[in-house]
């Protein structure tokens, strides 16, 4: 696993040994980022359930101006803090429950999403991120689940724009409308 491009292009990244995280593949990760190609730069990123970090990382490689990682998992933690030193960055890390976490943090331009897929998530997060409004006008979320995974709608102004499929891989894209 390595940072596809950017500042830290090349850079291997540390994966778990336990496998207990189950790390975005190359391919999809390409695929995340040709869809959000233009959209990086000078972005406030959050990368929720963030395993290795290896998405957030990519953000701030391709130009995002600051990410926060979040994962409950204290391995996890280990794992980003030694991945951000690996790439020269740096960039606060949170061992923390992600729905506590998006209570009480500020808003993002964009987030990442992918839980663990039979953890139950997507929806108390999709619906915390909603309820207390987490991201910025014109925002994205990114979700990763399993294909055949039915995702839910949000409540306006969020909208779920397009999804994506890789294998046994589906990205679902929402976006935050602007105020009309």
């Amino acid at each position: 696993m390595r940072v596809i491009t950017g500042t830290a292009r090349g850079r291997k990244l540390k994966t778990p040994e336990n496998y207990d995280i189950r790390p975005t593949t190359d391919n999809v990760k390409e695929a995340v980022f040709n869809i959000l190609q233009f959209d990086i730069e000078g972005r406030r990123v959050l990368d929720l359930f963030a395993g290795t970090g290896q998405l957030g990382i990519e953000a701030l490689s391709r130009g995002a101006a600051e990410a926060v990682f979040v994962d409950e998992d204290r391995e996890s933690v280990r794992i980003v803090k030694e991945n951000l030193r690996t790439c020269g960055m740096s960039a606060p890390v949170f061992q923390t429950d992600a729905l506590d976490f998006l209570r009480s943090c500020g808003k993002f331009d964009l987030i990442f999403v992918d839980p663990p897929y039979d953890a139950g998530l997507y929806g108390p997060v999709l619906k915390t991120i909603n309820s207390v409004d987490k991201l910025s006008d014109g925002g994205i979320i990114i979700c990763e689940a399993r294909r055949e995974t039915e995702l839910p709608e949000m409540a306006p102004p969020y909208v779920r724009k397009k999804e994506y499929r890789y294998g046994k891989v589906k990205i679902c894209l929402y976006t935050k409308e602007a105020d009309a």
